[in-house]
């Protein structure tokens, strides 16, 4: 019987045709990696989407056919032999799976897609696709696709033969021709037989449902059983063959009825395989306890994991900072404007088709005389107030049964004028069709594209909280609301997926460590602020203000910066600006602001305030450490499965896609993890540091805190994980406190049954005002009656000892009592 999941370890697989040197890493090169994976500790090894997807896509959740396991990462026999080599040695497989939409990016690539642009509503997958064939679709009737660069392109469309097939081509794009058609026949003609419209693309005809504004793409109707079977087939037949374990659910509100999915999904895995689902929650939001799933994958613990190690004596240092470099001080209320703001602007722009396809659903679906005399311009206007105002991704949960209601209540409070439209939404709503339906996935799209790709790259106060389901406007966790949201997990999601990088974090977690430990010291951070842009004045003071801290988060503290961090972070400046949308954008990029940008960060990497930036960084680069390490601690035996992101057992600078994306050097990582079971004198090491403090007037023991510290930390964290499963799914989680000067540095909780504690995890909190304060001075802890060992050093203890004692090795610890 193969062991419970108590970890996992994501793998980000590819093709060879991803990456530009041609280099893969699929299953085969998965498997390599077992033994490492498994001496590391990991039950499971958790797969990026498998299944058929672009060749030259590095993430795979553009899924051209869902019932192919990707050749281009070994197919389905590759994929078993690599359940095979992980099951020989102990370890499950977990699959990621993209239910709700596929990719139509090369429609070639998609058999399904390619059928339906030729053979229209006579396709046999027409059905499979979430597309709009009403006469009023702003097409004709016709399937609308944003594709011409200009309302005159259609004049360059042409016949062409491609693979012994004549095809209709614009430029690079190819679409198939129903009929007999030759290539002497009459482009024109050809082109309005065809049940496809070719659209200018800012005219903002899209008669399909996108994955929230991609136009490549499509989303699809799980709600149809056909469609669910056929999207399952290959799901039925690894679990028939027992090669997976758990799934995960990418984007689950996409879909029209993401409940009745979910208890599909069940029945086809079983009760006992684990299933969690990208669910992303508001801070009040919880998930609902009736969904047939162990729980979500982790953004609402990374929240909390995170938010505990802010200073947040520094809010209203920060706040004026903010407020003197980008106009706001981008707290809760100003958050929360900007929030709604953009929201209604997306809804205006980005996903305008969307918004005018709920209109006419709501019309269609509206049998009473509610808002007969209502026009179009009112109702498309109402329904955008209405969408932006909505406070969470969507509200048909049952759950939040409440939160439309409430919505639409106080609307009508402050807007009497849009009573009627209101009136009429809420009849279309009361209908429990279409429009019902669509108003839950609009709304979705818009709090993603408004909140997490565009306002969270605007705030700019402390952009380490701007991670999916993070609240920039709440600066950080008390430890209070800490220990009261471990015990909730532990009770109700104790599977639930905690986390603190994934592929779609915004900075990877040794970065936000770093940018976190600006709130220890916010005066100094304002003072190096205001001495680099009086020296460099960025070209936008806010802008400027959001990227330093990014900046900082990887600012080498060993050395000056590289060419290879300069190229990297470069990638990252385009993508924050134009997702901010302020000075440029994807859809129009200016491109003299954009180089304005680059030559400033160019003059931060190497200039004459680069000295300056790297003597503040040495400080802060100390604390993160201390932060990286005890925050791991905390994750990695506090309630939930918790996850590695690839790589992060060492620390990483990674920013976000594609460079947290990046090759993963296992080989160091190997070597390292065996230089830590032959043995390591850490008392040895930290003597060693102090002496050559005494030398160089250096921090002590800095050598403990390199890669080293931190493959320790996590190697010791899964294995105790993996020795005492009883402490942890099922297990009881309380709060354990420090007593003395110090104390509120100190987070601990401890894990255990209900026949007593079994294990302690204490951690640092505010390092560097720890450090500044002389160190834990008297402060202790008390534990429970036994001998404790900490697994980091091998150190035991009983009854009440100094914080003194117990972290001057390592500002974490991992007591474990003897039996």
């Amino acid at each position: 019987m193969r062991r419970p999941i108590t970890a996992t370890y994501r793998l980000q697989l590819r093709g060879p045709q991803a990456d530009p040197s041609g280099r893969a890493f699929g299953f085969a090169e998965a498997a390599a990696q077992v033994p490492y994976l498994q001496s590391l500790g990991v039950s499971h090894i958790y797969l990026s989407p498998i299944f058929t997807a672009d060749p030259a896509s590095s993430h795979n959740y553009d899924v051209t056919d869902p019932t192919e396991i990707n050749p281009e990462l070994g197919g389905i026999e590759g994929l078993r032999e690599l359940a095979a080599t992980a099951q020989a040695a102990g370890l499950g497989l977990i699959i990621d799976i993209v239910p709700n939409h596929l990719g139509v990016e090369n429609p070639r690539l998609n058999k399904w897609w390619w059928d339906v642009l030729r053979h229209g509503q006579d396709s046999e997958y027409e059905h499979y696709f979430d597309i709009d064939w009403h006469a009023d679709n702003g097409a004709g009737g016709k399937l609308g696709m944003p594709v011409l660069g200009s309302p005159e392109d259609i004049d360059q469309l042409e016949l062409r033969e491609v693979d012994g097939e004549v095809m209709l081509a614009y430029h690079e794009h190819l679409f198939p021709v129903g009929g007999e058609v030759t290539l002497d026949d009459d482009v024109t003609e050809v082109y309005e037989r065809q049940h496809y419209r070719l659209m200018y693309w800012r005219d903002g005809v899209i008669s399909y449902r996108r994955f929230f504004s991609v136009n490549g793409l499509a989303g699809i109707r799980q709600e149809d059983p056909m469609v669910f079977e056929h999207t399952h087939r290959i799901v039925r037949q690894l679990i028939a063959e027992d090669l997976i374990d758990g799934v995960r659910v990418d984007h689950p509100d996409g879909l029209s009825d993401p409940f009745g999915y979910l208890n599909r999904l069940r029945e086809v895995i079983g009760p006992d395989r684990w299933l969690i689902v990208e669910k992303i929650l508001e801070v009040d939001e919880v998930l609902d306890p009736r969904l047939a799933v162990d729980g979500t994958t982790g953004y609402d613990a990374l929240r909390e994991l995170d938010g505990v190690f802010v200073a947040r004596e520094s809010e209203d240092s920060l706040s004026m900072l903010a407020l003197q470099q980008s106009g706001s001080t981008w707290d809760e209320a100003a958050v929360e404007v900007t929030q709604h703001l953009l929201k209604r602007e997306v809804a205006q722009e980005e996903l305008a088709a969307e918004i005018r396809r709920l209109a006419r659903a709501m019309r269609r679906d509206n049998f009473s005389t509610a808002g007969s005399g209502v026009s179009e311009e009112d109702l498309i206007t109402t329904i955008t107030e209405l969408v932006a105002a909505m406070p969470v991704y969507r509200a048909d949960y049952l759950s939040l049964s409440r939160v439309t209601a409430t919505v639409v209540a106080e609307m009508s409070r402050r807007f009497p004028s849009r009573r009627d439209a209101l009136d009429l939404v809420v009849a279309a709503l009361n209908a429990n069709a279409e429009a019902k339906i669509r108003f839950a996935q609009v709304c979705g799209a818009v709090m993603a594209k408004g909140v997490e790709d565009t306002t969270f790259y605007r705030a700019c106060r402390l952009v380490a909280l701007q991670e999916v389901g993070g609240a920039p406007g709440r600066f950080g966790v008390s430890a209070a609301e800490f220990h009261l949201l471990q015990q909730e997990r532990a009770r109700l999601w104790p599977k639930a997926m905690t986390t603190l990088s994934t592929h779609d974090t915004k900075r990877g977690e040794d970065v936000r460590a770093r940018i976190i430990e600006l709130t220890e010291r916010p005066m100094d951070f304002s003072e190096l602020v205001h001495r680099v842009t009086s020296v460099v004045p960025a070209p936008d003071s806010g802008t400027g203000h959001f990227l330093l801290q990014n900046l900082l988060g990887v600012w080498p503290a060993d050395g000056p910066p590289t060419e290879a961090l300069r190229e990297r972070f470069h990638g990252y400046v385009i993508k924050a600006l134009r997702e901010a949308s302020v000075h440029t954008t994807w859809v129009d990029p200016v491109e003299s602001f954009e180089t304005s940008v680059l030559d400033w960060v160019d003059v931060l990497l190497d200039g004459p305030v680069t000295s300056m930036i790297s003597e503040f960084v040495a400080p802060l680069a100390r604390g993160a450490v201390r932060v990286s390490l005890g925050r791991k601690m905390l994750q990695l035996t506090g309630p939930g499965i918790p996850d590695v992101y690839q790589g992060t057992e060492f620390f990483d600078d990674s920013l976000v896609d594609p460079d947290n994306r990046r090759f993963v050097d296992y080989t160091a990582r190997r070597q390292t993890l065996d230089i830590l079971a032959a043995g390591v004198d850490w008392e040895d090491l930290a003597a060693e540091a102090e002496a050559q403090a005494a030398t160089t007037g250096d921090y002590p023991h800095l050598d403990l805190y390199g890669d080293r510290a931190k493959l320790h930390i996590v190697h010791e964290g899964l294995k105790v994980r993996a020795e005492h499963p009883e402490y942890f799914v099922g297990g009881d989680t309380q709060a354990v406190f420090a007593v003395g000067p110090e104390e509120s540095h100190l987070i601990g909780q401890a894990r255990g049954t209900e026949s007593g504690v079994g294990i302690i995890t204490l951690a640092t909190r505010r390092p560097l005002d720890l450090e500044r304060s002389g160190g834990w001075g008297g402060t202790t802890v008390t534990l429970p009656k036994g001998t404790w060992r900490d697994r980091l050093t091998g150190r035991s203890y009983e009854a009440t000892v100094p914080l003194a004692e117990v972290l001057n090795l390592f500002p974490t610890a991992l007591l474990v009592k003897d039996v």
